[in-house]
């Protein structure tokens, strides 16, 4: 690679690295419960904007993802990888129904004029949330890892990964604090973000715990 690659690939970095902290930042309950203290009025437009914000900060990343290819999937690695990432799309689109989508972008909190720092989401497990905590990481990471991989591809996925495993710890503390020991027994019969064939609940403890947390938020 030039000293141009290598210049890129470190400015990527930086710029990965700054959306985090503020992403992270600004989902924490600290910021949160900060904003809703000074500026009540505008609380229920404080998700959306969150999001508006996040996707907006993105589009700089992609200025920077031409660089020199590391390898492309070919023949039956082509056809297995682009399978896996056809299952994870799917996989979105199966769990959509077990989100509250109005909740997530930030259109409830806006129309019912919700001025608290916890999103007014309750909590559930879909058929995914049996197998792995994070279902949406955990399909992030297949749809990521099963991409043709220049240089700057392969460093914006190994940063998305270690995000996903810090992200996610972070959100549990957050999800620990709403829920308690019914989030601490979820915890302990689920992995984060791969599944585990030997580690899972079935529909009916999944129904339990869900029972025993209501009413409550949602855990992503």
């Amino acid at each position: 690679m030039t000293e141009s690659d290598w210049r890129n690939l470190l400015l990527l970095s930086f710029f990965w690295l700054g959306y985090f902290i503020v992403h992270s930042a600004l989902a924490s309950l600290r910021v949160k419960h900060w904003f809703a203290l000074r500026y009540p009025q505008r609380m229920p437009c404080y998700r959306l904007g969150f999001n508006v914000l996040a996707l907006l900060t993105l589009l700089p990343l992609f200025w920077l993802f031409d660089s020199p290819a590391l390898w492309a999937w070919r023949g039956i690695g082509a056809w297995l990888s682009n399978g896996l990432a056809l299952a994870a799309l799917i996989g979105f689109a199966a769990t959509l129904n077990d989100y509250d989508g109005q909740v997530f972008i930030g259109l409830r909190q806006l129309k019912e004029r919700t001025r608290r720092a916890e999103d007014p989401e309750r909590f559930q497990l879909s058929p995914l949330h049996r197998y792995v905590r994070h279902p949406w990481y955990f399909l992030s990471l297949v749809l990521i890892w099963t991409r043709d991989m220049n240089a700057a591809m392969l460093l914006s996925c190994v940063m998305m990964t270690i995000y996903f495993i810090i992200g996610s710890r972070l959100e549990e503390k957050k999800l620990v604090a709403a829920y308690g020991n019914c989030y601490r027994r979820y915890m302990e019969r689920v992995p984060g973000l791969l599944p585990l064939p030997w580690k899972s609940l079935s529909a009916k403890e999944a129904a339990e715990l869900v029972e025993a947390a209501a009413p409550t938020r949602h855990s992503s």
